[in-house]
Formats: C-alpha cells, structure tokens, sequence
C-alpha cells in the first residue's frame, strides 16, 4: 500500500510541489491548499479530522501555523529554503539586469546568506536579511523590505519565501521569489518517505512483553487474574498471550503494538487497571530484538528492572542498547477499554444492540484517533473483523447515535469514494452520566 503524505501549500505553489514529486514512486500525496495564512490552522485541522496520512509535509509558515494538531509521532518534513534556492535567485536577478546587491532578503537563515554572498564575493553591507521567525508577521516582513529600500535609496530589490509579502509588494519594490526550487522540495519529500518506511519496518519488528505480579499473597491465582486481564484489554487483541513462570505473563507482539499500549513508551495503563482490579502490584518489562528468544530475554531484563523501582512501572530494554524507563501507570486514560465496563457502557451498549465488549473496543479506538475519522475498511482492521462486518456495524453505530457521518475520500483515482465516520462513544456515556 502506497504511503500517504499530507502537504500543505500556498495555493500558487501546489504545481511546484507537483513538479517535484513527480518523479517520487509508492507515496500517494493529499493537498492542504490555502490562499492565505490565517486559513492554514482551521484548515489543517479539517484535514486531519478526515484524512489518514502516514505523514506530514509543509514550509515553516504553515508548519508553525499547524503543529499543534499534529498527532504525537507523525513524521514531519519541513521545506527550509536553502543556499541553492538563494543561489538561483540571484541568478534569476542577473538575468533580468539587476545587480546582485543591494537586495533584502527574508526567510532565509543568515549561514545561508552568508555562504553564498562570501561565494558570490558580494558585498555583505549590501546585504539585508531577516531570518524567519515564528512570531513574524506578513507586515512586519514587508516594513523590513520597505525600509531596506529607503536604506538603499531606492536601488535595490527583494527576495521573499512569503508569498503574502510579495502580494504585498508587488509593483512597490522590485521582487524575486525565493521559494525552493523543485529539488530542494524532492529531496526533502524522499527523506520524509524513507523515514515513513524505516519507522513503518521499525514497528514491524518483532517485540515481547513480560509483566510480573508482586511476590505476596497467591501467585498462581494472580498470575491468571493478569491473563485474563490482558487478553480482554481490546490494546492486545493482536497479540500472543501466555504464561511465563508461576508470576510472570509473556506478551508476542510487533513492536508497534506495545508502541500503542504505551503511548510510544510514555506510560503503562494495564498497571493501573491490574492494581484497580487484582489488588496487587505489577512490573513490565518490554524487549525488541533480533529473533524472540533474544526479545524474551531483553524483557525479562527490563521486568526485572521495573521491580526495583518503588511503584509499579515498566521499562523497554532494546538490543541497540537503548533503554526506556520509568513508564509509570495511567489511572483514567482508559476507563473503557477493559471488560470491566462501568454501568453507563453496559446501559449504552445495551441500548444499540452490541455487546459490552465491542463497545468497549470502540471506545478505546476513539481515544486512539483523537478525533480523526475512520472508514469502515479501517474500523474492520482496527477491531479484526471483516470488511462486509465492518459496514455492517458502522450502520448499527450509526442508527444508535454513536458515529456521525464526515464526508467521503477518494484514496484512488479510479475506486469509488470512501464515506468517513466520527466515533461519538464518548459523547453518548457522558449524555447517559446527566
């Protein structure tokens, strides 16, 4: 399946981006176009809500105007221009008979500048240049301009990244555009795709979980209490569950699925609903090796490791040498991911005909997405039920009040569009709570 990179892009610069992912094979791009810069944010936003992208590529202005919605772990790609954008503008300057100085310059940071004026031998007092900030203003950029060309009576030029500025300035100051050429944007584009590849195989690797209960009280009895546990926590549906020892509980699982449980090795949820429920104390340990005696061994490791530490914990032993730790528990992050559902889950779930349990899962994949949507293909991956299973439960969500209808996408040219659905789990219990 091909990756999917979200660009954003002033609206006269999208054939730009085109000409340089043209030659890009196996990355699909979707288009985030605006005209100016206060629509980036609503914008992306929108974007993001109704779009799977695997990553994230844009200038710094609306890289700035957006990160705040980007979702934790997205692989970013920001367009910095560079000397060799630099470069051909003042070429393009000289073709069109202007001198190469005097000239402001904005956007561009001052190694670059300097580089290719000391390559150029020109005359760096000729020189204005304002590097790009993010609290920078499109007026306040454009009154740098306007200044310069006081300064040089009148003589000199501009070379802007912003395309607002040169809105502003056209026909007041003489302007070159120095946005990145297509090789500048394609050579950022590939290094995005191999990151996106690198990280999509690094999660594809094989991983172990071994979590460990206290040595107090019954352990046999605890130990299978934890089992259960873990095999009704919708976060290990995809996982191989078993006994290792009379305390200990072995989890087999690509590494991005224990990524997922962890929040990207922030924290340790089922450590807190195993202390809520069993009564007792539990450590884990995670490894991610070359083979899975090797993962088992590094996870044991960490186990062990965990149960130094005062609290329950978790720690991730990898056979780099890397090592992650303390992950403490998370007490209310997944109140309705475990079978234990609460009476307002049970209630809901009775009221749109699903079990407890399916309800629960959705639960838990809506607080995965944050917000995103979801096609029913995705839903069926995410609950590993089949595509006509899937459309058919959208359909029941949907007449229960639980799912609201978000549009459509058209990931191909040729297929049909793709409707796309906002789980509203979360909305519902809070309206059975009043």
């Amino acid at each position: 399946m091909a990756i999917v990179i979200g660009v954003v892009t002033h609206s006269t610069h999208r054939e730009l981006f085109g000409e340089a992912a043209s030659t890009l094979g196996g990355v699909d791009l979707e288009w985030v176009s605006y005209d100016t810069e206060d629509e980036i944010h609503a914008k992306v936003a929108e974007f993001l809500r109704t779009t799977r992208v695997d990553g994230f590529l844009a200038g710094p202005v609306p890289y700035t105007a957006s990160r705040e919605l980007l979702p934790p772990g997205l692989p970013v790609g920001v367009i910095r221009p560079a000397a060799l954008d630099l470069l051909l503008a003042f070429y393009r300057a000289q073709e069109r008979g202007w001198g190469a100085t005097p000239v402001s310059i904005d956007t561009f940071p001052m190694d670059a500048v300097e580089a290719v004026a000391t390559a150029l031998e020109l005359d760096q007092n000729q020189i204005d240049c304002l590097p790009y900030s993010p609290i920078q203003t499109v007026e306040e950029i454009a009154e740098f301009h306007r200044s310069a060309y006081e300064r040089f009576g009148g003589q000199s030029y501009m070379i802007s990244v912003r395309a607002a500025v040169r809105e502003q300035l056209t026909g007041v100051i003489p302007l070159m555009s120095g946005m990145p050429v297509p090789t500048t944007i394609r050579t950022e584009l590939h290094e995005l795709a191999l990151r996106i590849e690198s990280e999509q195989a690094s999660g594809l690797r094989f991983a172990a979980g071994v979590f460990l209960v206290s040595r107090s009280g019954d352990e046999d009895r605890t130990r299978v209490g934890l089992m259960n546990l873990l095999l009704n926590t919708p976060e290990f549906a995809g996982a191989w569950i078993e006994d290792r020892g009379r305390r200990g509980v072995v989890v087999f699982a690509h590494k991005a699925l224990f990524e997922r449980v962890t929040r990207s090795w922030v924290a340790v949820p089922a450590l807190a609903e195993a202390a809520r429920t069993l009564g007792v104390q539990v450590s884990a340990g995670f490894g991610v090796g070359v083979s899975a005696r090797n993962c088992v061994l590094l996870a044991e490791q960490a186990a062990a490791r965990a149960e130094l530490e005062d609290e329950a914990c978790g720690y991730l032993i990898e056979d780099s040498g890397l090592i992650i730790g303390p992950m403490g528990p998370v007490r209310d992050a997944l109140a309705f991911s475990y079978r234990e559902h609460g009476a307002e889950l049970e209630d809901l779930a009775k009221t749109v005909g699903l079990s407890a349990a399916t309800v629960s899962k959705l639960a838990a994949l809506e607080q995965r997405l944050e917000g995103r949507t979801v096609s029913p293909g995705e839903l069926a991956d995410s609950l590993g039920i089949t595509g006509q299973s899937g459309r058919r439960l959208i359909r029941t969500l949907d007449a229960g009040g639980l799912v609201s209808a978000e549009g459509t996408a058209q990931h191909h040219p040729k297929g049909r569009p793709t409707r796309l659905y906002r789980l509203r789990i979360a909305q519902a219990l809070q309206r059975t709570k009043l």
